[in-house]
């Protein structure tokens, strides 16, 4: 694991410094003077200004740096910048070339795991892309555990598979919608999950989950578990409120609409089938940790 910080004190600032103590050096500062500007010890500017400490190519070539520390480096040879505001002006761009920048590029190729962002991402950012996404795969995580080791889970899953999906807090589509690439399947009398958690994955029941969302539904993670009118009633049972749908419509977010409209606290659909469609149980809830729980008591 490598930090973007890492990236900062190892590979930026050293960049940055000789970068300055060069420009410094130019204006006709000497060594001591640069050093009282820098805050760093004389032998560190020689080595600064010789070449002798590895520099980062990309920062080097970098206009923004480049621009920087000309503006920097004048202001300080010439008084007319303060320390603490060369300071601020550095940290300002250090921000700046983490935010889905220099800095974040730099980190993806250093940390291949990050390289399905391309880059585009704050790890500062709090409600950031990454710390989003991350967050919806580490709750899926937990409940694909709950899944797995709960005794008999397999007799709940339908002949089409179960997937268990969650979806980021501004979802509009599939592609927001995290699930298990290839569903979760009964192999030998136990749930089988085949892979990690990707998104994009689960066509159907992101559709419904979507499509719960579209109509008033504040949830966030679905499961689909197979029909029975006893099962549906355990749900009853469990505090749930249920709502039936047409299995056979011709738009799914209309169908699943009409339900909720009938029934608007409804965490639980499902429809009793068609002709070669499959009657299927949905179950709705805030994350997937606590959809997968639901799922387990009806044990």
């Amino acid at each position: 694991m490598r930090f973007v910080e890492e990236i900062v004190v190892e590979e930026l600032l050293p960049t940055v410094r000789s970068m300055l103590a060069e420009d410094l050096r130019e204006r006709g500062l000497t060594q001591s003077e640069v050093a009282d500007l820098l805050g760093i010890s004389q032998s560190a500017v020689s080595k600064y200004a010789n070449g002798e400490v590895e520099r980062n190519d990309r920062v080097l070539r970098d206009d923004r740096v480049e621009s920087l520390v000309a503006r920097v480096g004048e202001g300080l040879a010439e008084g007319t910048m303060s320390r603490v505001e060369a300071l601020v002006e550095i940290e300002v761009l250090v921000r700046r070339l983490e935010d889905r920048d220099l800095l974040a590029e730099i980190h993806e190729l250093q940390m291949p795991e990050l390289s399905g962002y391309g880059g585009d991402f704050n790890v500062h950012d709090p409600e950031g892309d990454l710390r989003v996404t991350e967050r919806v795969r580490s709750s899926l995580r937990r409940g694909l555990t709950i899944v797995e080791s709960a005794s008999g889970f397999a007799s709940l899953i339908p002949a089409v598979g179960s997937n268990l999906c969650e979806c980021t807090p501004d979802a509009d589509g599939i592609d927001d919608v995290a699930g298990v690439p290839g569903r979760i399947f009964d192999v030998k009398g136990r749930a089988t999950i085949p892979s990690e958690p990707e998104f994009g994955v689960s066509e159907h029941v992101a559709s419904v989950l979507l499509a719960a969302r579209a109509n008033g539904s504040d949830a966030r993670a679905a499961m689909n578990l197979r029909y029975d009118p006893d099962l549906v009633a355990a749900l009853r049972d469990l505090g749930r409120e249920t709502a039936a749908f047409d299995a056979e419509y011709d738009d799914l977010d209309a169908a699943v609409g009409a339900a909720l409209r009938e029934t608007p606290g409804a965490t639980v659909l499902y429809h009793t089938g068609g002709y070669g469609i499959e009657p299927i149980t949905y179950v709705l809830g805030d994350d997937a940790e606590s959809v997968a729980e639901t799922a387990r008591d009806l044990l």
